[in-house]
């Protein structure tokens, strides 16, 4: 069973991150990266509560386009038993919409495909990939990458 918890900022927000086009990008990365049950929370903010939440978290007194927060990495102490039926808790997936439309327009791409890049780009966080760099030459983006084509092909964004 897979666990998605969608929220928004402002309900204005839902028609810029249609609810049924998240939900059905996130089942069909999550299979690609195998992951059949689990639980995970993804929110639309603003380009202000973003820089906020960069601000503490990161220490980066600036906007991003997402940030992931994986639920736990076993290495702070805070692993939960289950007891095998349990669904694993991923973590949390934050976007700006701001900032995905600013991207759109840098990398002239429709809103849906840069929606579905930063989804993939976010699960591909909390199943711990990572990238040092934004070069595409990065083992994590060139893995978006497939990714995003599988979810374009089967016409999912």
């Amino acid at each position: 069973m897979i666990g998605i918890d969608i929220s928004y900022e402002s309900d204005e927000m839902m028609a810029r991150a249609p609810q049924d086009t998240v939900e059905a990008v996130l089942m069909k990365v999550l299979d690609l990266v195998g992951k059949d049950s689990c639980e995970l929370s993804c929110s639309f903010v603003s380009e202000r509560a973003m820089r906020d939440l960069n601000a503490s978290y990161r220490d980066k007194d600036e906007s991003t386009d997402i940030l992931s927060f994986v639920q736990s990495d076993g290495n702070d102490g805070f692993d939960f038993p289950t007891d095998g039926d349990s669904p694993e808790l991923l973590g949390d997936i934050i976007i700006s919409l701001d900032d995905m439309e600013k991207n759109c327009e840098f990398f002239s791409v429709a809103p849906s495909q840069e929606l579905a890049r930063l989804l993939v780009h976010g699960v591909l966080h909390l199943v711990g990939w990572d990238h040092a760099t934004n070069d595409m030459d990065e083992p994590m983006l060139m893995k978006q990458e497939e990714l995003l084509k599988i979810v374009e092909k089967e016409s999912i964004a």
